[in-house]
Order: structure tokens, then C-alpha cells, then sequence
């Protein structure tokens, strides 16, 4: 099934279009890359899935439902993990993983087994109940993962889920995004600048370029394609055409 349908997407910023003509289709159960140079229109594509932001032109479909006419019920059915988010330095992280539930809308079991599944996944121990402020980034970047998969959301998107992250962080949550999806069979749209990261973890690739996608299929396949031994070396040769 299709979980993810774009169709023919356009956003302006002043004068300049950010992201055009954009077409690609994400299957249930599947992760899906962006990558590209800084300005391509991943951050921008994402948002415009998330509902945050509204396309000019064209129209995406969540398993169905438009982002711009069903606004509403594509908010229950998606997830967004921003690249740059705060944190409520005074706020626990299991009061933290408590709010974000009943924002989304959960009550009383549903609640109560979110957030259970947010402490669990969120790998934090005993920390989980310590103020926000005195987590490190790999902390902080594991309770926001955690904030957005607790509601078991059947589309992710995800915005450099591991940015900033070191080695020991990055592969605790690349392990946690692939076994969420599996386990449940969602969908994910993620961006990334780690290309062996993208490799790892995504099914098929789409590399963008000035706002529209001028490469897309798995990462084995464009390898070939482009006599790569890895997508950094097809990133290399295609941007610099």
C-alpha cells in the first residue's frame, strides 16, 4: 500500500522556488531517503508533509488523506522529529514524554502504555526522571526520538534524526528507527547529510537538487548505476554537474 503520495509539489520563498514539480511515492512498511546539498528542499519538503508548512502548488497524500484538505487526520497519523528542537530544561523526561501524550491526544491507558513505551525506547534509565536541562545532546536527541515514536504513528518523518550525535548515540537511534518500522510497518521519510547512514538504513533514495529530485531509487541500484562504491561518490558527481 502507499503510504506516502506527493504529487507534483511546489513551495515559493520570495522569488525563488525551494521545492518544484516534486513527485515520489513512499510504500507502507518502507524507509525513505533524502539527501542532497544544503538549500536543496529536504527541510522544506519535510515540513510540507508535517502540514507545518503549505504548498503553493500540487498536493501530498498521507495513506490517502491530503495534506492540505485533511489537515486534521493527517496530524494523528504522522510523526515529525524536527533537526533543531528544544527542550523544556525544568520538565523531566517522563513528564516531558507525558505532555507530548495528551497533546497528541491520548487519555487514561492509551496514555499510561505511551508513555511506558517512550521511557522504554528512549533507552535513558534512571535519567528519565531527572530535569531536561542536565541532559547531554545524545540525551536530549533520544527523548525527542522517543516523543516522536511513543504514539506508534504509522508515517515518521524524521529530519536529521542523528544530527549532532556521536558514534555510540547515532547507532542506538538508527537501530531504533529500523526496528520501529519493521515491527510495526510504518513508513518513514528521513533526511540525512551521512551518506553511509542513508545507505544503511534506507530502502530507496531520493536525491534532490535545487528543490526537485534528480535521482531516486536504492541505494544498490544507484551505485551501479552512477560505478560508485558508495552514495558520497554519486552525491559528488551529481551535484557537481
Amino acid at each position: 500500500m502507499i503510504a506516502v503520495n506527493t504529487i507534483d509539489l511546489w513551495k515559493k520563498f520570495g522569488k525563488r522556488y525551494v521545492v518544484k514539480r516534486l513527485r515520489f511515492k513512499v510504500e507502507e512498511g518502507e524507509i525513505y531517503g533524502l539527501v542532497g546539498p544544503n538549500g536543496a528542499g529536504k527541510t522544506t519538503t519535510l515540513r510540507i508533509l508535517a502540514t507545518i508548512l503549505k504548498p503553493d502548488k500540487g498536493d501530498a497524500y498521507i495513506f490517502e488523506k491530503s495534506i492540505v484538505k485533511d489537515t486534521k487526520i493527517v496530524r494523528k497519523i504522522i510523526s515529525y522529529l524536527p533537526e533543531d528542537v528544544g527542550v523544556y530544561k525544568h520538565l523531566t523526561g517522563r513528564e516531558f514524554l507525558k505532555i507530548n501524550g495528551l497533546i497528541q491526544g491520548l487519555r487514561d491507558r492509551d496514555l499510561k502504555e505511551a508513555i511506558e513505551y517512550g521511557v522504554e525506547i528512549s533507552g535513558l534509565g534512571e535519567f528519565i526522571d531527572a530535569p531536561m536541562g542536565s541532559y547531554s545532546k545524545g540525551m536530549r536527541r533520544r527523548i525527542m526520538v522517543a516523543r516522536a515514536l511513543m504514539s506508534k504513528s504509522r508515517v515518521l518523518i524524521l529530519d536529521e534524526p542523528t544530527s549532532g550525535l556521536d558514534v555510540e548515540h547515532a547507532v542506538y537511534v538508527r537501530r531504533l528507527i529500523k526496528d520501529y518500522v519493521k515491527q510495526m510497518n510504518a513508513s518513514c521519510i528521513m533526511s540525512s547529510h551521512n551518506m553511509l547512514e542513508v545507505e544503511y538504513m534506507c530502502d530507496r533514495v531520493a536525491l534532490m537538487k535545487d528543490g526537485a529530485i534528480i535521482v531516486e531509487g536504492d541505494p544498490k541500484q544507484i551505485k551501479g548505476e552512477y560505478d560508485a562504491e558508495n552514495l558520497e561518490e554519486v552525491f559528488i558527481k551529481v551535484v557537481r554537474k
